[in-house]
């Protein structure tokens, strides 16, 4: 065998591995969500975003919330009898408005128990689909965030803030509309929020939580804590299935030279110390 044809079977063998690979991930994922909706009779559905090596040469893809994810998971609820309880795997940044509200309105429909699993965190727009769900199971450590919209890469409430704070004279065009835009944004959102509250607390309670979560009083990546929502009144459990957890280890984030965190992947039991 010549040396071309050496280097054509390397890139023959790189290119089949990690397809080989991604085949055997992804049936242990189905059967991880098969497991599940049988223990809990139920229909499991996960929006997972994660950066996972999907190319030749592993380079990480980072995802967010976007139209393509609303159009499946409002695919898997139809698919879903009337009678029959959702869960939702949410681990996600947040992403796209309009995905994250058609999501939301989606379970809010959905005539049977919704339950929303948050093992690591659900931001954003992640928080909105929460939000609408019947119940909230979060690990411990696990956190929400604020709904507050952005624009570009700038709060919304920010921009407004800069009407505010200088003269009308001093400010460009383009900062103007995008302050217009950024007060029907803010109230859109907030029309959106205090819809979905609504259903669960009293309309002063409603109000009040959704100015909370959309007035920009955190920045967007703050992290809100299962105790802070339950000082906020929502009723958040803590027992995470362990199948939730082993699921997760199954979206694998792209492996590195050398890897920045490292322990022996064993659950420890206490152990007595006789040493005196």
């Amino acid at each position: 065998m010549d040396l071309f044809s050496l280097i054509w079977l390397f890139f023959l063998v790189s290119a089949l591995v990690p397809m080989y690979k991604q085949r055997i991930i992804e049936r242990k994922r189905l059967e991880a969500l098969h497991s599940i909706e049988k223990k809990r009779g139920s229909r499991v559905i996960t929006l997972i975003h994660r950066q996972e090596a999907l190319s030749l040469f592993g380079i990480p893809l980072r995802r967010f919330i976007n139209v393509e994810d609303s159009e499946e998971i409002l695919r898997a609820i139809r698919l879903t009898p009337d009678n029959m309880p959702i869960d939702i795997v949410l681990h996600t940044p947040g992403g796209l408005v309009l995905a994250s509200e058609q999501i939301a309105h989606a379970i809010r429909r959905h005539p049977a128990k919704v339950t929303v699993f948050v093992p690591h965190y659900a931001m954003s727009g992640g928080t909105l689909i929460s939000l609408a769900a019947d119940k909230i199971v979060m690990d411990e450590n696990a956190v929400l965030g604020p709904v507050d919209p952005q624009l570009g890469n700038y709060p919304a409430v920010s921009i407004i803030k800069v009407l505010e704070t200088k003269d009308i004279n001093e400010v460009d065009d383009e900062t103007i509309i995008l302050a217009d835009v950024s007060r029907k944004a803010i109230r859109q959102l907030n029309q959106v929020v205090f819809q979905v509250l609504s259903e669960k607390f009293p309309p002063e309670k409603a109000e009040e939580i959704t100015e909370a979560l959309t007035c920009g009083q955190w920045t967007h990546d703050y992290p809100i804590t299962t105790e802070a929502l339950k000082e906020m009144g929502f009723e958040v459990s803590l027992n995470v299935p362990k199948e939730v957890y082993h699921l997760m280890e199954l979206y694998p984030q792209p492996q590195q030279r050398r890897p920045s965190v490292q322990f022996v992947p064993i659950p420890y039991h206490r152990r007595q110390n006789n040493d005196k």
